[in-house]
């Protein structure tokens, strides 16, 4: 009986350690945000954040002493021109990363089926694109493993490995529970209000967004349902690339990030 009591002691011991592991981690709410680039300058989040997405292995750029970019889009509805950014990618021989939610899965099926084909990532943004900090453990299993499972059915793409948080809202939370089920959460160095699809500004705005704020490493975040990005994309592959910069995959930077250590957790 008293080997008995002595587990049951254990047990209580460790669950009460676990609870308050659990409790130790905040949901507070975060809004991922920072000092934007000038003058080919790193993004700047400023220490707290990056102490943050260090300690749950997240990142938000690559090398900043290398004069590379990772172009990344945020897929949560069609709105006609995803098709001529594949287009251009193709052209350019540029890989990149679609996060996509559930309602894109189900709505472009043909064209989440082509970004696999042509060699580009799909990324997990979802499937209802909540506030992650709002919902359960186990919604948000489910929210990710939704996406995953539908992505694999369309595509044959095993192993969705790279995690975007709805419009950048996170928490200490989100990022152990992502990293737990398998996900590298991706933020970004580059990024304007091109999302508006009724304010759109002309190709010249996107076009010179993108110029002021480019950077060595740097995570360009574009959304597919700005004919502004669509049609200034071609421009600023061709002109980013005489500038010397190199257009490489999320993939390319998790080698990178492996193999230079480090340096990357100097960031």
């Amino acid at each position: 009986m008293k080997y008995v009591c002595a587990l049951l002691s254990l047990l209580l011991f460790f669950s009460l350690g676990i609870r308050s592991a659990e409790a130790a981690v905040s949901n507070r709410p975060i809004n991922w945000g920072f000092e934007k680039s000038r003058n080919h300058q790193s993004a700047e989040p400023g220490q707290p954040l990056r102490d943050l997405l260090k300690k749950h292995d997240a990142f938000y750029m690559g090398d900043p002493t290398q004069k590379y970019i990772y172009l990344t889009f945020d897929n949560g509805y069609e709105n006609g021109y995803t098709a001529s950014v594949l287009d251009v990618l193709k052209k350019r021989k540029v890989p990149a990363a679609f996060f996509v939610t559930g309602h894109y899965l189900l709505d472009q099926p043909q064209l989440v089926k082509r970004m696999a084909a042509e060699g580009h990532i799909v990324g997990n943004h979802s499937w209802h694109h909540p506030d992650l900090t709002k919902v359960s453990d186990e919604r948000l299993r489910k929210e990710l493993d939704s996406v995953r499972v539908k992505t694999e059915e369309l595509t044959g793409y095993q192993g969705l490995n790279y995690l975007r948080p709805p419009r950048g809202v996170f928490s200490e939370r989100v990022l152990s529970l992502s990293k737990e089920l398998g996900y590298q959460p991706v933020f970004w160095s580059l990024a304007f209000v091109d999302w508006h699809t009724n304010a759109q500004k002309g190709w010249r705005y996107s076009y010179d967004q993108i110029m002021a704020q480019i950077h060595p490493g740097c995570i360009l975040l574009l959304h597919t349902v700005s004919k502004d990005n669509a049609e200034a994309l071609d421009q600023a592959i061709e002109d980013l690339t005489k500038q010397g910069y190199i257009f490489k995959s999320l993939d390319d930077l998790m080698i990178d990030r492996t193999f230079h250590q480090p340096f990357f957790y100097s960031l």
